[in-house]
């Protein structure tokens, strides 16, 4: 049974025992495969990638409502509810919005001309006072007695001078008939004309003493308005003070001057030339209430060169006080008007890249991108000089999401006014900056277009442009 076994099986059947490894030498390892390890990493991060591209695509396509979800049983997004406006014909002027200075034409500041004591005041402050009204009295006595004095003095010279010239009368006589010299006639006739310049010097100190004394009662030399006294009663007064007594204004008719671009210049004058009147309007410093309306004057005679302005004078009636002196004002000046031109409402001109252009309202209840020129603006219109005709109906609100061919329904003109007007009633400031930017057709709609989306800004300017 038993059987011998063979050398060479009893080697295969036994695993091989390894070899110590001699002292002193450092173990060895496996090698591991590292480029399998690194293709696998890799593999597995864009796998991960591409899973969450897809979960975000469905979760982007679970979020947003598709058109049939909107409107069941439509195709295509509703209809934009928007509010026309007609383009008219009619008259626009063109003005100058600039700031002045209320002028006054006479500004006089009351001072002695003689020397003495203030004794008398003969006005209120702030009275209105007329050329010739008594406004001061200086102590008069002094200039009185030098007027006396002077009179007495020409008396008395014109009394030395009657008596010469009775003595040269009977010196002539006396010479005729040889009785005395020549030279003794001579001599006379030299003293009568020292008499005279006697009298002459006489006459000139009289007028002296008389214009003096007239100066001790100071009177209104224009129609004005007197200010606060700067001088008492019982003041020493000198012709060398420098503040005066009071100092009167002129109101009425009263100037503005203010200043002007040169490159206006020459339409300015070439309208003030021909005999133009035109008009100027004040208005307060907030530029919202009217003062007064007068007519350009004249304009400087020479531009200002750090500024490149040129000033000009206005003249106002200002039988109400509206305009004071020296009070800073708004001034709109109307250069000209021009007829008959094509009228658009600001609200409806928008600025694009290509410049100025509107939404024209087709018979299909569709709109139009139609491209303008525009002119000159005011508050509430444009002039549009090429792109639309009068009867033509634009967009004026609701244009923020309009494309060339959308298609609109027409709200009721009636009934969104009455719904802006009661918006106005709780937020006027809102309103008023809105219709205030017709400064420029396209920069002033832009500024509307950024409170439309609080509550209908983009259309505050429509009611007046109606």
């Amino acid at each position: 049974m038993n059987e011998a076994v063979k050398p060479e099986v009893a080697e295969r059947a036994l695993p091989a025992i390894p070899k110590a490894p001699a002292p002193g030498t450092p173990p060895k390892h496996p090698a591991k495969p590292r480029s399998r390890s690194l293709v696998g990493r890799l593999a597995l991060i864009v796998a991960l990638a591409a899973a969450a591209i897809f979960a975000w695509q469905k979760f982007e396509n679970l979020a947003t409502p598709t058109s049939e979800d909107v409107n069941p049983g439509r195709s295509g997004p509703p209809p934009q509810t928007v509010r026309v406006a007609p383009v008219t014909l009619g008259d626009m002027p063109i003005t100058l919005d600039e700031l002045g200075t209320v002028i006054p034409f006479e500004t006089v500041t009351i001072k002695t001309q003689i020397a003495g004591n203030l004794m008398e005041l003969g006005f209120t402050e702030g009275q209105m006072v007329k050329k010739g009204d008594f406004i001061a009295q200086i102590d008069p006595r002094p200039y009185q007695a030098a007027l006396a004095q002077a009179q007495g003095q020409l008396a008395k010279d014109q009394a030395l001078l009657g008596q010469a010239q009775s003595d040269l009368a009977r010196y002539e006589t006396l010479s005729k008939q040889d009785s005395i010299s020549k030279q003794q006639v001579v001599d006379q006739e030299m003293l009568v004309a020292q008499d005279k310049a006697a009298i002459q010097t006489d006459q000139a100190q009289v007028q002296t003493a008389t214009l003096n004394l007239a100066y001790t009662h100071i009177i209104s030399p224009i129609n004005g308005r007197v200010g606060i006294r700067l001088e008492d009663p019982g003041n020493y007064l000198q012709p060398s003070d420098a503040s005066g007594i009071v100092v009167i204004t002129q109101l009425d008719p009263i100037s503005v001057v203010f200043s002007t671009p040169e490159d206006d210049l020459p339409r300015i004058a070439a309208r003030l030339n021909s005999g133009a009147n035109m008009k100027v309007t004040a208005f307060d410093r907030a530029n919202v209430n009217q003062l007064a309306v007068g007519t350009l004057t004249t304009y400087d005679s020479q531009v200002d060169v750090t500024t490149g302005t040129i000033k000009m004078r206005a003249t106002f009636d200002n039988p109400n006080g509206a305009l004071f002196p020296q009070q800073f004002v708004n001034v709109r000046l109307l250069v000209d008007t021009l007829k008959g031109v094509t009228l658009a409402p600001n609200a409806a001109v928008q600025l694009g890249p290509s410049g100025n252009f509107v939404y024209l309202l087709n018979d299909d209840a569709t709109v139009s991108k139609r491209d303008v020129v525009s002119g000159p603006t005011d508050g509430k219109v444009t002039t549009v000089s090429k792109g639309l005709a009068p009867g033509d109906k634009v967009v004026i609100d609701g244009v923020d999401r309009l494309r060339d061919g959308s298609k609109v329904t027409v709200a009721d003109n009636a009934t969104a006014e009455a719904t802006e007007g009661q918006g106005q009633d709780q937020a006027p400031q809102r309103h008023f900056n809105g219709a205030g930017g017709g400064v420029g057709g396209g920069e002033g709609h832009r500024h509307r277009h950024g409170q439309g989306g609080q509550g209908g800004g983009g259309g505050s300017a429509a009611p007046g442009a109606q």
